[in-house]
């Protein structure tokens, strides 16, 4: 089975390294690491990651997956991106994100009526490009599989496994990685931290997150333009 994974300039690491870390210990899963060239593409933090296939030669995905970051506002109307996904999904057994991936392919199409969950800054920015959002670690609705944020990542990946290959598999993965979370402080969600500090991140991130839901409304705006085309 291949897993084709989307890379893009400005994207959180993590939000693929953690899956690619849970997907690489099977090997039935072939991980193809995409993008529009085979140039390295580096990371919001810098970190460089080179492509394995370009959107030309990427062989049809079984798996395919999109993650989050800051470079996903850019995705958006990108529709060399946009028309990439549709034509993988449409072959795709599973489609798939972590964090605001989820955001890039609801702005494809992708999740329209679908139940899905995004990080948590971003969560209800679902619901403008039509899908429903879901505020869970792991939301699975048929062929749509979609992780929270960022860290979320491995529990999305090993949830999948399991699936298709069964827990004994994935709880093999599981502790291999000895994947045992045990942070160090309690708050790493919205629902179990100090509010004071929820809002100081909401503070700190409002003129970004207020970009992304303008742009989601742009793209909505697209959406049901094309819809309306489509149905006259």
């Amino acid at each position: 089975m291949h897993v084709v994974m989307l890379l893009y300039p400005n994207l959180t690491q993590l939000d693929l390294t953690g899956p690619y870390e849970v997907f690489g210990r099977f090997p039935e899963l072939t991980l193809d690491l995409v993008w529009k060239t085979r140039a390295p593409v580096a990371d919001c933090r810098g970190l460089t990651i080179l492509p394995t296939h370009d959107f030309a030669d990427c062989p049809q995905a079984d798996i395919l997956f999109v993650p989050g970051g800051p470079g996903q506002l850019a995705l958006m109307e990108d529709e060399e991106v946009l028309g990439f996904l549709r034509r993988q999904a449409a072959g795709a057994r599973y489609v798939t994100s972590v964090c605001t991936g989820s955001l890039v392919l609801a702005a494809a199409g992708l999740l329209k009526g679908r139940r899905a969950t995004c990080h948590w800054l971003s969560l209800d920015q679902l619901a403008l490009l039509g899908a429903v959002p879901v505020a869970e670690r792991v939301v699975v609705d048929g062929a749509v599989v979609t992780g929270a944020g960022v860290t979320s990542g491995i529990d999305f990946a090993l949830a999948l496994t399991a699936h298709i290959f069964g827990e004994a598999r994935a709880r093999h993965a599981q502790l291999f990685m000895e994947y045992d979370p045990a942070p160090p402080f309690p708050g790493g969600s919205p629902a179990s931290s100090d509010p004071a500090l929820v809002a100081q991140i909401r503070a700190e991130t409002a003129s970004f997150q207020t970009r992304r839901a303008e742009t989601a409304r742009r793209v909505a705006a697209t959406l049901d333009q094309a819809a309306a085309g489509a149905g006259a």
